[in-house]
């Protein structure tokens, strides 16, 4: 005979005493749900974020079964087999009879093995192998193997924070533990196997755990030197115009000129990333499954011109962020820039705007954070030759329909675009001049600094009442701008970056005004 439940004061068979079957007293209704201690808490991943999932394991009798409710994926009811396993290798016991789990709440999809363990914990606590009282204080997320290890799990960054957050300390997977180095405040329990979860639940004051240190013998990530890139002058200068402000930058020329390598070597000017922008940055990773080699650099990504409109902007089931979002805080390279599909190049637009990105699915709806700095290359014709009537092979029809590939809308976010031709022949062979890469990368420090101090904002994310208040020009500077949109027919758009670019020239030469040569530096990037 299968065992029934009843609360204190309940008949078997109905209401509550003197009612009638049926009836619940309006007190009695009042009340709590009955048996709390058998909620465990956890995390799911929706974009960067983690929203809050509540386990609840219950054993209503009956005939032997296991079922897993709650918007629950393919994964996650594949954890029946996993969890089950995991308890009785750990010399656990499982229940006999029927059980059910539910993941709360139900109209948020959870995707992924990462419930394993909480699942584990809260049969644990229904059979009461675990104090449950115990269990109010932490969370649970990691994959369970069928012999009991905790594996590691995309998204755990995200977890410890909303975790810390709500109170609570987090048992996360040991394979995740590099990871959460920025974190490393919060309570965090890394374990290896659900034996040291067990244990850590039935300790009345768990201890936190210290993450394990960084390999001693693990290499920084070199960064590229622009002493390596011969000549080019006026792209060095765009080049340390584009760091100082955080501008767009588009570089043309033909193949071998140094288009590549100027751009990799963009970071290199760049400040280390800020504690709170390292915190960003490693959020987005940990909710991609990705693992940064130095958490301190700015992200520098180059994906290939094949990359789909998904790659680049994020997607998927589960949706995972794109390039331009990995790509957050740090520079986005597009080579061979019209060769990338005309669907992915468009998607930029709204990003390149409004630094981030929103992906709509028809159950789900992720936000992630967008602001990269985008540098593209582009050849100047199909045939990557410079397109003379001597060496170029294409005819006007091809070098146009090659060029069309690029939007006007697109190509007018852009701030920067510079014409990076041919290198001389003596800049070749001849030893460079000692360039200062060390004074250049301090100039461009103190003027990002100089920006978030006294704007709160680099000078590429200036909106227009911002530009109209910080980027005045003098006389000079306003004729030659009005001088400039008649005869290039320049957008309002384009006007605002152009201003945008000349205070970025005008903080980098220690300048208080925008001058008239400050606006002719930043026209000829636009339409020089």
């Amino acid at each position: 005979m299968a065992d029934v439940h009843t609360e204190p004061g309940t008949a078997p068979g109905g209401g509550g005493p003197g009612g009638e079957p049926g009836e619940i007293p309006e007190e009695r209704a009042a009340q709590p749900p009955p048996r709390p201690w058998l909620r465990v808490h956890s995390r799911a991943q929706s974009g960067v974020e983690a929203p809050e999932v509540t386990i609840e394991a219950h054993r209503p009798g009956g005939t032997s079964g296991f079922s897993v409710v709650g918007m629950a994926q393919t994964a996650v009811r594949e954890a029946r087999d996993r969890v089950k396993s995991a308890i009785k290798t750990m010399e656990l016991e499982f229940p006999s009879g029927q059980l059910v789990v539910n993941l709360a709440p139900a109209d948020l999809a959870k995707h992924g093995s990462r419930f394993d363990l909480a699942i584990a914990m809260s049969i644990l606590a229904a059979t009461r192998q675990i104090p449950a009282r115990h269990l109010e204080d932490l969370e649970f997320i990691g994959e369970l193997s069928l012999y009991g290890e905790v594996r590691g799990v995309r998204g755990c960054f995200g977890a410890a924070m909303a975790a810390d957050a709500a109170g609570r300390g987090l048992v996360f997977p040991m394979g995740n533990a590099r990871e959460l180095g920025p974190l490393a405040d919060t309570r965090l329990y890394p374990v290896r196997t659900l034996a040291e979860a067990v244990q850590l639940a039935r300790a009345r004051e768990p201890a936190a755990r210290p993450l394990p240190p960084r390999p001693r013998n693990e290499p920084a990530a070199a960064v590229p030197s622009l002493r390596d890139v011969k000549g080019q002058l006026a792209a060095k200068r765009a080049l340390t115009v584009a760091a100082a402000g955080g501008h767009h930058l588009l570089l043309r020329g033909p193949p071998g000129t140094g288009k590549t390598m100027l751009a990799q070597r963009l970071t290199g000017l760049l400040p280390p990333l800020a504690p709170v922008e390292a915190v960003e940055v490693a959020n987005i990773y940990s909710a991609a499954g990705r693992e940064r080699r130095d958490p301190e650099l700015r992200p520098f990504r180059n994906p290939h011109h094949t990359a789909s409109a998904a790659a680049l902007i994020g997607g998927g089931t589960p949706v995972l962020p794109g390039e331009v979002s990995l790509a957050h805080r740090g520079v986005l390279f597009l080579d061979e820039f019209p060769e990338f599909r005309r669907d992915a190049l468009e998607s930029l637009r709204e990003p390149l705007e409004s630094s981030e990105v929103v992906v709509s699915r028809v159950r789900e709806r992720c936000r992630f954070p967008a602001g990269f700095q985008l540098v593209a290359a582009m050849n100047p014709c199909p045939a990557g030759l410079v397109c003379d009537e001597t060496r170029c092979r294409c005819t006007p029809q091809q070098v146009q329909r090659y060029r069309s590939r690029l939007s006007g809308p697109l190509l007018d976010r852009i701030d920067l675009n510079v014409e990076v031709g041919p290198v001389d022949e003596d800049e070749l062979w001849e030893r460079a001049p000692a360039l200062d890469e060390a004074d250049l990368r301090r100039r461009v420090e103190a003027t990002r600094t100089a920006q978030l101090a006294g704007r709160g904002k680099y000078n590429r994310d200036l909106d227009a009442r911002e530009v109209e208040r910080h980027c005045a020009l003098d006389a000079g500077g306003r004729k030659l701008l009005k001088l400039a949109v008649r005869r290039y027919g320049l957008s309002a758009r384009a006007i605002h970056r152009v201003q945008k670019v000349a205070r970025t020239i005008t903080d980098l030469a220690g300048a208080r005004s925008i001058d008239g040569s400050h606006v002719a530096e930043a026209l000829g990037y636009r339409v020089g």
